[in-house]
């Protein structure tokens, strides 16, 4: 791959790297960015998306900039936030604070807030929020039940993920799913594309 073409990921997220390679990409580098990820107050979740994803690629600017190797590289970082109305829903650590999402989000509408930023060779930064609305059904005690019982609400914005067994309690989305998953395709490849990166270059046969 030649240089101006490596692409590092500031995320160790496994669902953006699987959505990158359905795409074509083959990130040369994963960073995964520490960074305080706490709302500043009465700050909107839109903001928040936007603000966390600049942030993670500057962080990942800062780490690479004084080595050779990874210079003239583009660097993609993401972020992504569950909130019902303006209120944002933590990354669930806690089976308590997924029970309590679960409950929230029950028969109700919500909003998938994910901003993602690209820092290009000549270090421009593009940034893009994408939001989609999602729907679940009404839970009952035993789909919470069972589903803080799976374990697949660890780490994940809204206590939840689309990908997995969560994806039978939508009724309804309105916008990007792969938004939901954690990275939005059309939009990261439409960055990616107008910024010169070769959305392409991987999608040659064999």
């Amino acid at each position: 791959m030649a240089l101006k073409h490596k692409l590092i990921l500031a995320s160790g997220s496994p669902r953006r790297v699987e959505l990158l390679h359905q795409s074509g990409i083959e990130p040369a580098r994963l960073m995964p960015m520490d960074i305080d990820e706490t709302p500043k107050k009465s700050e909107h979740p839109r903001s928040l998306a936007r603000r966390l994803s600049a942030e993670k690629g500057d962080a990942a600017f800062a780490a690479i900039k004084s080595d050779a190797a990874w210079q003239g590289s583009y660097i993609l970082s993401a972020d992504t936030v569950v909130a019902v109305g303006r209120r944002i829903l933590p990354k669930a650590e806690f089976v308590d604070e997924a029970a309590a999402a679960l409950h929230l989000l029950s028969g109700r509408g919500h909003v998938v807030y994910t901003g993602i930023c690209l820092i290009t060779p000549d270090r421009k930064a593009r940034q893009k929020v994408v939001e989609t609305k999602v729907r679940f059904k009404r839970l009952s005690g035993r789909d919470i039940e069972m589903y803080l019982a799976s374990g697949q609400w660890r780490g994940k914005a809204g206590a939840y993920g689309i990908q997995g067994l969560a994806g039978s309690f939508v009724q309804k989305l309105v916008g990007s799913y792969t938004n939901v998953v954690g990275l939005p395709l059309y939009e990261t490849m439409l960055l990616l594309a107008g910024e010169g990166f070769d959305v392409h270059a991987g999608w040659q046969e064999g």
